[in-house]
C-alpha cells in the first residue's frame, strides 16, 4: 500500500466517523452514540483498528510518516466522540441538547484497551480454532519431567543448563522428584495433554515462557510461545506444511511466502526451521516437526499406531512483525503513548 493511498484511507474514515457522530447529536441519542463510538474506535473489531493494519503494508521509509498521521487521525476520532457526547448530555450547544436530561445514563468514563501482545494471543486462537485446533493452557512452574525428559531432552543437553533456566529452590515435584523451574517452552502443555488424552488430538497452547536471555532488541526473558499438536492416524509433513501456511496467510495475509530448512530438535524428527517472506524479508519465526517416537513412548502412545507434528512460534515475534515494532522492549516498558497506538 502507498503512502497516499494509506492516508487517503485515514481521511475518509474521518469524514464518515464525522457525519455519524453529527447525526447522534441530531438525534440526542446515546445508543446510536455508543453504536457508533464502537463501529469506529472499537478495540477488537473498529474501523480505526481494520485501518491500523495498512501500517504494516507502507514502505518503510513512509512509516514514521503514515505513524504520525495515523495517531492525528485516533485523537480526532476520540475528539469527535467526546464532543459529541458532551452535546447529548448539555455540555454542548447543538439543537435540542441544550437542555440537560438527568434521566439520561451517564457518559461512559473513557477506558484503557487490550495489550497488543493480548490482541495478538486472541488473534492467534481465533484463527487456530477456525482450523480445527483447541486452545489449552499449563502451569508456569514445571518440573523436568514434563519441561525436558518427555520431550526427549536428556539431560546432557545445554538446554537443561543451569545458566539457560530459571531454576527454583523449592519441593521436588510429584512427578517422582526433579527440579522446578519456570517453564522454558509451552511444549510442557502438550505433554500434559497426552498423558491424559488419547489421540486424536489437535491443540494449541499459549502462554508465557522463561529463559535468560539478555534483553535486547529482540530478546526478553520472558516472552510468549504458541505450540501447536496434532497426534492422529496417518499424520504427515504434508499436514504440518499445509496447517503453517494457512496459519501465516491468515495472519499476514495473502502475500505472505514459507519456507522450510532442515534443523534439529530433540522432541521432533525430522525438524525444521520455518521462516516467512513478507514485505520482501524473510524473517524465522519458529521451529517444527514429526513428533518424535520417544516423545510418543513417553506418555504412554504407540509410535506404530499414531504419529503427529509439532510446532512452536513466538507470539512477540509475529506482534512485532506485524505492526512494524523494532524493539521487543517497547512491548514491556508501560509506555502509554506507545501502546494506546494498538
Amino acid at each position: 500500500m502507498s503512502l497516499n493511498d494509506f492516508i487517503k484511507q485515514l481521511d475518509d474514515l474521518v469524514e464518515s466517523a464525522s457525519k455519524q457522530f453529527e447525526d447522534a447529536i441530531h438525534q440526542v441519542d446515546h445508543q446510536v452514540l455508543e453504536e457508533t463510538r464502537i463501529e469506529y474506535l472499537g478495540a477488537k473489531s473498529g474501523k480505526l483498528k481494520e485501518a491500523q493494519k495498512g501500517l504494516g503494508k507502507v514502505a518503510k521509509e513512509d512509516k514514521p510518516v503514515a505513524g504520525k498521521r495515523f495517531n492525528e487521525v485516533k485523537t480526532r476520532l476520540e475528539e469527535l466522540f467526546q464532543s459529541a457526547a458532551d452535546t447529548i448530555t448539555g455540555g454542548g450547544k447543538k439543537g435540542k441538547a441544550e437542555t440537560l436530561d438527568v434521566t439520561l445514563p451517564g457518559v461512559r468514563p473513557r477506558l484503557g484497551h487490550i495489550h497488543p501482545i493480548t490482541q495478538t494471543i486472541d488473534e492467534l486462537k481465533d484463527i487456530m480454532g477456525r482450523l480445527g485446533f483447541s486452545a489449552v493452557e499449563g502451569p508456569e512452574i514445571e518440573d523436568d519431567w514434563h519441561n525436558f525428559e518427555a520431550l526427549n531432552i536428556p539431560l546432557e543437553h545445554p538446554a537443561r543448563d543451569p545458566l539457560d533456566n530459571f531454576y527454583l529452590n523449592i519441593a521436588a515435584s510429584s512427578h517422582g522428584g526433579g527440579n522446578q523451574l519456570l517453564r522454558s517452552q509451552t511444549s510442557t502443555v502438550q505433554i500434559r495433554v497426552m498423558e491424559n488424552k488419547q489421540p486424536p488430538i489437535r491443540i494449541v497452547s499459549l502462554g508465557r515462557v522463561y529463559r535468560p536471555d539478555e534483553i535486547d532488541a529482540t530478546h526478553y526473558a520472558m516472552f510468549h510461545q504458541i505450540e501447536g499438536l496434532l497426534v492422529d492416524t496417518n499424520v504427515t509433513m504434508a499436514d504440518l506444511k499445509y496447517v503453517l501456511r494457512l496459519f501465516a496467510s491468515s495472519y499476514l495475509g495473502e502475500d505472505v511466502e514459507i519456507r522450510f530448512r532442515p534443523s534439529f530438535f530433540p522432541f521432533t524428527e525430522p525438524s525444521v526451521e520455518v521462516d516467512m517472506r513478507w514485505q520482501d524479508t524473510w524473517l524465522e519465526f519458529g521451529g517444527a516437526g514429526m513428533v518424535d517416537p520417544n516423545v510418543l513412548k513417553a506418555v504412554g502412545y504407540d509410535p506404530e499406531e499414531v504419529t503427529g507434528f509439532a510446532f512452536g512460534l513466538g507470539v512477540e515475534r509475529l506482534c512485532m512483525r506485524r505492526h512494524g515494532i523494532n524493539d521487543i522492549r517497547y512491548l514491556y516498558d508501560s509506555n502509554t503513548k506507545f501502546l494506546a497506538q494498538f
